[in-house]
């Protein structure tokens, strides 16, 4: 519609107003006429200044694993920690191999026990039904008999030998070995003339502390054990081996066997 009156104006040169301020209004669009066909696009401005930094946003969402990362450098030895708890026993090792021979020790101390006695003129003769107590000494340097009381008393547990030889005279004999009031081997002669010999002998396992001795028993028509200076009637015994110690008993038999 305003283009439209702005022809009209042109066209007839005459103004519809009688006001200064319209005239000069309508002069001027005759003179600057119709808008034109709108220009390209100019080219790009140069970019503007950084805006403000805007508001710290929410936080993402966690992302997914990355790769593993190539190995860093060995670091620095750490400090020794406090000692652990005790471990639990762990099973036996192989056995080792055999050592080398160690050097020679020192000999062996073996338990020793022997004693050998007899009777003489004033001890002929004994007593029946009691030890026999011989006070003629062959060999009792352990003091292992003792002649006061006619018993020979065990120190090492182990098997003893006994042996008597007996001369009998006069009258007849009967003797038995004894270990603690047990009779354990009997002897009987029967004096017929001149003089007999009678002996016995026999092997016992003792500990420390058993008694062993020789006696007559039945009264003294059975007490004919006899000696004076040509004849002899002995008592002896000794220690074959140890029991107390394994290592005493294959020694000592060894020897003895030997």
């Amino acid at each position: 519609l305003i283009h439209f009156n702005d022809f009209l104006l042109c066209n007839s040169g005459k103004s519809q107003s009688t006001e200064h301020f319209t005239e000069t209004q309508n002069q001027d669009i005759c003179t600057q006429g119709y808008p034109g066909i709108p220009g390209n696009p100019g080219h790009n401005g140069i970019p503007g200044r950084d805006g403000r930094d805007g508001s710290k946003g929410d936080k993402g969402d966690t992302g997914q694993k990355g790769e593993l990362g190539l190995q860093g450098q060995k670091g620095l030895k750490g400090d020794i920690g406090p000692i652990g708890p005790k471990g639990t026993k762990g099973e036996i090792g192989h056995p080792g191999r055999v050592g080398d021979k160690g050097e020679v020790g020192a000999p062996g101390v073996l338990p020793r026990s022997a004693f050998s006695v007899g009777l003489t003129a004033n001890t002929k003769f004994p007593p029946p039904n009691r030890p026999i107590k011989f006070d003629k000494v062959l060999y009792n340097s352990l003091n292992d008999f003792n002649s006061v009381t006619g018993k020979f008393t065990c120190k090492h547990s182990g098997v003893y030998y006994f042996t008597y030889h007996i001369t009998v005279y006069s009258r007849n004999v009967r003797v038995a070995l004894v270990k603690n009031g047990m009779k354990m081997l009997h002897t009987v002669d029967r004096y017929q003339s001149g003089e007999d010999q009678a002996s016995g002998a026999a092997i016992l396992e003792l500990q420390g502390g058993d008694e062993v001795w020789l006696q007559a028993h039945q009264g003294e028509a059975f007490n004919g054990l006899f000696a004076d200076g040509d004849d002899d009637t002995t008592f002896s015994g000794f220690l074959l081996f140890s029991t107390a110690d394994p290592l005493f008993h294959l020694t000592t038999l060894k020897e003895f066997l030997n």
